[in-house]
């Protein structure tokens, strides 16, 4: 999960329930805290978690004691629109960003359409170009409806915030734009002020264009998701009846035989029925090379077929698909936050009362103290050219002081910092077949100094295969493999898989014993042949009153050669060993390396014999390991590995054996399969199971982090350089919200300039370093 809201509730009952709701009204960091705090005080839910980024709420709640409606109601009584999310539904594929940016379009294309005659016509009076008469009441009248046509939405929803005593930056904006509107018929009225009505509706339409570009950019960021799920089929070619039939994608269903030709996109996960080809499945994992598939193996929807035809059983359609599966845990991903966002909430909570204070009191001070006022800025007036004139008179100077605080201050900067960069950083992640299950994990990854890493199937290929059978007197290599693989055919561990497949390849299929029991980790027993077998490690062996002896030398040169050692006996008698191998992955060794350069210390956690494991070490360049590890104790290994060090620690599996540990890590990345993207003990899964995603995930968690920093010190340094400045009478009113634009916009774009990270050119530098 990510950073959650806080909320008094007890631990979620079985009644709980998990929830997207849709937001609209939304414009600053103020809005999306308001409504996360509103959500967390509602009986019922455990955890909020609203993103400004992306528009939507993230709970859990108490199914028995609140409904989706409750939470919708409070949403709207605080002034602001909710909607659930429906997975799959007409809603979910709507593109909100569209519909938001033609709403901003609209918005912005009105207010300069009123805002630019009354422009022209300011830069003729105040150059004394052309004598208008009437000027101030000409000014009046055109900004009339800018304000109150194109920025009706603004007044709107800052009145609605206002009622509920939690005003946002509309409300700022509302209270620049009427105050300086307000100077108008002042001056009409005799009273000493100059009219910044036009100043009003300049700042208005400026407002509009700057919502308008961040839409824009904000639509750029959310584009990850949209161009994943456009990467779809749209039709299938599906066997019926004899007969090839072409139907639209959401036809197609579970168990349906799918006809992909060379070239076509496969519609759905499936199983190659027959056939033999090579996907491209980059899309999903990647991976550049296409992959060979044949009948048995696995395909994944939206890969590409490149060779030759396929027939495919679908086994995933619609919302429990691949491709849907990796949109969802992406978005979800996007709408968590990440640690170092409290701080930033913590201040935008206080930012928008804390700038009404200080517009009031600039106002009071120029009003009140104007000389004092005056000295202190004088300074840099003759170097600043839209500072006001001269010889404007005190309420003059503390009405244009004013605006400008209030225009100049931006807390949207400050909201969109973090969910900007998460956003463009776990999109361009999912391209590359690495899945953040949580905005969290990208800020755990990044502060990583120790990894460890599981050996079989995560080091290694993960399908062993059986080396050498060594028989005792009495028996013969194909005896002990019969009597080993009666047992092992109940398990389905890799190791108990390979006696079998060898053991059917010498002698066939063999019974399976009875009675079958295991120890995870150690051994199992089994009754075959009217006597009780044990297969496993040598102290599970002597612990059930077998002398192992006799295998000890086997056993030993087994563990010297880098193989896995398991010893079988019939009744309280060894019989013979068999000695597993299995082979690096051909990117381990470069991972590896890699990660070593940047200062990680690589550790290796396995069940294996000290021996084995060290070989395998030794050939992949780890140099601490932890041997005859058990997988519940590999928990506690990487438990103390983090109470030896200040720094996170990380766990390498393949989330099957070790769930465990990569619970207990800070950070747990699970190896994927294909389609098997739901590890949820796992705050990161790599698709591929290439160790090279894992160098990729780390450089890209440091790459979105430094964005998140850059874009946090800018919105708060930019605040606290603005401030003063338009305190002092430093900034014209319109500059000021130009500024206040191009600040948010800038941290939209800052972030989008993440898309141009290149892995292989980050891991050039690293090793060129």
């Amino acid at each position: 999960m990510g950073v959650q809201a806080p909320s008094n509730h007890a631990a979620p009952p079985g009644g709980a329930r998990h929830l997207v709701l849709r937001l609209t009204g939304m414009t600053c960091a103020g809005c999306s805290g308001r409504i996360e705090s509103t959500l967390a005080e509602l009986e019922g839910v455990f955890s909020a978690n609203v993103n400004l980024m992306t528009e939507e709420a993230v709970l859990d709640y108490d199914s028995e004691s609140l409904q989706p409606q409750g939470m919708i109601d409070a949403i709207e009584r605080i002034g602001f629109g909710a909607t659930v999310k429906i997975e799959g539904g007409a809603e979910a594929q709507e593109d909100v960003a569209e519909r938001n940016l033609r709403e901003a379009h609209r918005h912005f294309a009105v207010a300069w359409a009123l805002t630019a005659p009354l422009t022209a016509l300011m830069a003729l009076h105040m150059t004394r170009a052309l004598s208008i008469p009437y000027y101030t009441v000409l000014e009046i009248v055109l900004a009339l409806p800018v304000l109150g046509i194109a920025g009706r939405d603004t007044f709107r929803k800052a009145w609605k915030t206002s009622l509920q005593r939690s005003p946002n930056m509309d409300a700022l904006i509302a209270l620049g734009t009427s105050a300086a509107l307000l100077t108008g018929p002042l001056k009409l009225l005799g009273m000493p002020v100059e009219s910044f009505a036009a100043v009003a509706a300049m700042i208005m339409a400026f407002h509009l264009t700057g919502r308008y570009l961040e839409a824009r950019a904000r639509g750029r960021a959310s584009s990850a998701i949209r161009a994943l799920l456009e990467l779809g089929a749209k039709t299938a070619r599906i066997e019926r009846d004899g007969r090839e039939v072409e139907v639209e994608i959401a036809e197609v269903r579970v168990g349906d035989v799918l006809v992909v030709r060379p070239g076509e996109k496969i519609p759905a996960d499936g199983a190659v029925v027959s056939g033999q080809s090579a996907v491209d499945e980059s899309m999903a994992t990647g991976e550049p090379l296409p992959v060979d598939k044949e009948a048995g193996d696995e395909v994944i929807g939206a890969t590409v077929n490149t060779t030759g035809v396929l027939r495919v059983r679908a086994t995933r359609v619609g919302k429990d698909a691949f491709l849907a599966q990796v949109a969802k845990i992406v978005q979800e991903a996007q709408a968590g936050k990440v640690p170092i966002q409290d701080f930033a909430d913590q201040v935008t909570a206080k930012f928008v009362p804390l700038i009404l204070a200080l517009a009031a009191a600039t106002f009071l001070a120029w009003v009140l103290l104007p000389g004092l006022m005056g000295a202190i800025g004088g300074w840099a007036a003759p170097y600043l050219p839209w500072t006001i004139a001269e010889d404007a008179s005190p309420l003059s100077m503390g009405v244009f002081a004013a605006v400008a605080v209030l225009v100049i201050s931006c807390p949207c900067a400050m909201g969109l910092a973090t969910p900007t960069a998460i956003m463009v950083g776990t999109g361009l992640a999912a391209g590359r077949g690495i899945l953040f299950r949580e905005g969290a994990a990208i800020q755990a990854l990044r502060n990583v100094r120790t990894i460890c890493f599981d050996k079989t199937g995560t080091l290694t290929h993960g399908k062993p295969e059986v080396a050498e059978v060594v028989a005792l007197e009495g028996e013969t290599e194909v005896s002990v493999l019969e009597t080993a693989a009666a047992v092992e055919q109940w398990s389905e561990h890799p190791i108990a898989r390979a006696i079998v497949n060898k053991n059917a390849a010498m002698k066939g299929a063999v019974r399976a014993g009875e009675a079958f029991e295991a120890v995870p980790g150690k051994g199992a027993t089994a009754q075959y042949g009217g006597a009780p077998i044990h297969v496993g490690k040598a102290k599970y062996l002597e612990a059930n009153g077998i002398d192992c002896a006799a295998l000890e030398h086997t056993a030993y040169r087994f563990g010297c050669e880098g193989k896995s050692v398991v010893l079988v006996a019939r009744g309280k008698r060894a019989i013979g060993a068999i000695g597993i191998s299995d082979t690096l992955k051909p990117g381990s060794v470069r991972a590896i390396k890699i990660l070593k350069r940047m200062k990680l210390h690589c550790v290796m956690l396995t069940g294996d014999h000290e021996g084995a494991a060290k070989i395998i070490a030794e050939q992949v360049g780890i140099d601490t390991v932890a041997a005859d590890v058990l997988p519940a104790d590999k928990a506690d290994e990487v438990q103390r590995l983090k109470r030896n060090t200040i720094y996170n620690v990380a766990m390498v599996g393949d989330g099957i054996n070790d769930a465990g540990a990569l619970a207990a890590a800070d950070v747990g990345i699970a190896l994927g399969t294909g389609t098997d993207i739901a590890i949820e003990s796992a705050g990161v899964t790599l698709v591929s199971g290439d160790l090279a995603a894992l160098v990729t995930a780390i450089q890209l968690s440091h790459a979105t982090y430094n964005k998140i920093l850059q874009n946090l010190g800018w919105a708060f340094g930019y605040n606290l350089l603005a401030v003063p400045l338009a305190m002092l009478g430093l900034l014209h009113p319109v500059v000021a919200e130009i500024c206040m634009a191009a600040s948010s916009i800038n941290v939209v774009w800052n972030s989008l300039r993440l898309r141009k990270f290149d892995p292989k050119r980050a891991v050039a530098r690293l090793m060129q370093s």
